[in-house]
């Protein structure tokens, strides 16, 4: 498909280039005020798994402090405990994501996609493997975040993944573009009202300081 293979990344650098261009101030602001107002790094980095499930190095502002343990979002019996509160402004508007950006820019990920999962989700990474979810770049968002984001089973996460991989077009990705922004003015789903996920749907290892 054209659109898939060529439009799509031609319309991702079209939108990522200008992007951090206008947003290079407000992004070195972000990352003083991160570096300053807590113990760490400003930048979180961490292997994720994407395209033909291959890893790579995704990049997010830090949002959790330096003492948060090391294991995943779901393992935590209250993981806004360990969020800074510059931390949670960034969570709750999405701007942690912003990094990702870069991650765009060098075709690791495009906007719209499955969600980039760590290691700590083996058994979503074994569905998405199987089911041919991973047969397209990750995105910052996907059909899965705007169906229930931290309140879907693995299962389920799976399903809407190779749903999208399934159907990728221009249309899919722009009504999932405008989802995201409803989503993200509405907050819902940053974290999680049942014990079955995390925050973005992503079951990271929430050690943010200790990547850089």
């Amino acid at each position: 498909m054209l659109y898939k293979k060529v439009v799509k990344r031609i319309l991702d650098l079209l939108l990522a280039v200008p992007m951090v261009i206008i947003l290079f101030i407000p992004l070195i602001v972000i990352g003083l005020i991160i570096k300053f107002t807590s113990k760490g790094t400003a930048l979180f980095r961490q292997e994720r798994y994407g395209m033909d499930s291959k890893p790579f190095l995704l990049y997010k502002f830090r949002s959790m402090t330096d003492e948060a343990p090391v294991k995943a979002n779901s393992d935590f019996d209250d993981i806004t405990s360990y969020v800074t509160p510059f931390g949670m402004i960034i969570r709750k508007t999405s701007i942690d994501e912003l990094p990702q950006l870069m991650n765009i820019i060098k075709g690791d990920m495009s906007f719209i996609g499955p969600r980039p999962l760590a290691k700590t989700d083996s058994k979503v990474l074994f569905l998405r493997k199987h089911n041919g979810a991973d047969q397209v770049l990750p995105g910052i968002s996907g059909l899965a975040q705007v169906n229930g984001r931290n309140n879907l089973s693995d299962e389920d996460k799976a399903t809407y993944d190779a749903k999208y991989a399934a159907h990728v077009s221009f249309r899919v990705d722009m009504l999932l573009t405008v989802e995201t922004f409803v989503s993200v003015m509405k907050r819902d789903g940053i974290f999680k009202e049942t014990v079955v996920d995390d925050k973005e749907s992503d079951n990271e290892v929430v050690r943010d300081g200790k990547e850089l």
